[in-house]
């Protein structure tokens, strides 16, 4: 009969729990598991006894003696714990070391598609149509639009600056000029728009930005995931969807989806505006030397 499996813990627990039974060879191979659990959750045994200098075999010996079938079973034991334990997701290695134990070897690009796909299709019941509306009607009603995210987000406020310009919206992104934050909001009316991106937390610029536009009155948007959805004060409308379990490649892709569909469903309200502007962008963009063309 196999041994059970320890539950699911904290390795410290585990070794308190054995201490007793641990050797000179154990003690130093486990030194070497706690100082790097994120390393630990993604070396086979032969690595770890290598990095501790002990012999090969040791790791098996030090698995069997916590109470697993072998080094893969505690291998395991500790990939649980880096995916189930939330505070590690604060740290960056810690997320990559997830996203890799998930993924079997050789398998790294089908992990990141299945996590997307599955995130994907969560959204389609997620976010409603009228959240959609609710975006593109302020947008096509704005004066100006400032679009600002800070961090993973910046790269996705460039995009939406750039393709709300070629639609013939006043468009600029607010990330792009930080240095001048104090001139490009001075003049910020309620006429205007602030479309703002958080993923994880919004920063402190962010939350700026935030009070500034809820003070000048100015119509406040905010696209977040779920760690980042509490915005104080509130916006006045707000997009909140996930982008993926901890474990899985929170990528860019749900928050560009949901872009993609608003500034979509604005060229359907906006009578042709973006239509227009963006034909008339072709043209232009033709009109100039190649090395303009972009």
């Amino acid at each position: 009969m196999s041994k059970p499996v320890p539950s699911s813990g904290f390795l410290s627990d585990l070794i308190t729990r054995n201490a007793s039974r641990l050797t000179g060879s154990d003690t130093r191979l486990l030194d070497v598991l706690v100082k790097d659990p994120i390393r630990a959750a993604i070396e086979n045994g032969k690595e770890v006894s290598l990095r501790a200098g002990v012999h090969p075999a040791a790791a098996v010996r030090l698995a069997k003696r916590l109470g697993f079938e072998g080094y893969p079973e505690f291998r395991a034991y500790l990939q649980a714990n880096l995916v189930e334990e939330g505070n590690d997701f604060e740290n960056p290695a810690a997320r990559m070391a997830a996203r890799l134990v998930r993924a079997e070897e050789g398998q790294v690009l089908s992990s990141v598609l299945d996590s997307e796909i599955a995130t994907l299709e969560a959204l389609r019941t997620a976010v409603p149509d009228s959240d959609i509306r609710a975006f593109s009607e302020a947008l096509r009603d704005a004066r100006k639009i400032f679009i600002f995210g800070r961090g993973h987000a910046a790269s996705l406020s460039s995009l939406i600056a750039l393709r709300l310009q070629r639609s013939g919206y006043d468009a600029a992104d607010l990330g792009d000029r930080t240095h001048h934050f104090a001139e490009m909001l001075n003049r910020l009316s309620p006429d205007d728009v602030v479309w703002l991106l958080a993923f994880r937390r919004p920063s402190q610029q962010i939350s700026d930005a935030n009070g500034i536009a809820s003070m000048r009155g100015a119509t406040r948007l905010a696209l977040t995931d779920l760690l980042a959805a509490r915005f104080d004060p509130a916006p006045d409308h707000q997009i909140c969807a996930s982008r993926g379990e901890a474990g899985e490649s929170q990528s860019l892709v749900v928050p560009m989806t949901i872009a993609n569909a608003v500034i979509l469903d604005l060229a359907g309200i906006d009578g042709g505006r973006s239509i227009r502007s963006l034909e008339e962008f072709k043209a232009f963009r033709q009109s100039l030397p190649p090395r303009w063309r972009r």
